[in-house]
């Protein structure tokens, strides 16, 4: 079973976090669309090759 990290509570952080590639978040896109408390954030690289989250 997996456990959502959302639902775990604030002080039950792991000893490590997670790390990822950008190339594994956006699966070779360059923009991707990422799901937060019900609120939507645009996560995409820009010319400049840069990371850039708006909401």
């Amino acid at each position: 079973m997996t456990e959502d990290r959302e639902d775990t509570p604030q002080d039950a952080a792991p000893a490590e976090p997670l790390v990822l590639t950008s190339r594994d978040l956006l699966r070779g896109g360059r923009e991707m669309t990422i799901l937060h408390r019900g609120e939507a954030y645009r996560l995409r690289i820009t010319s400049k090759d840069r990371l850039i989250l708006t909401k």
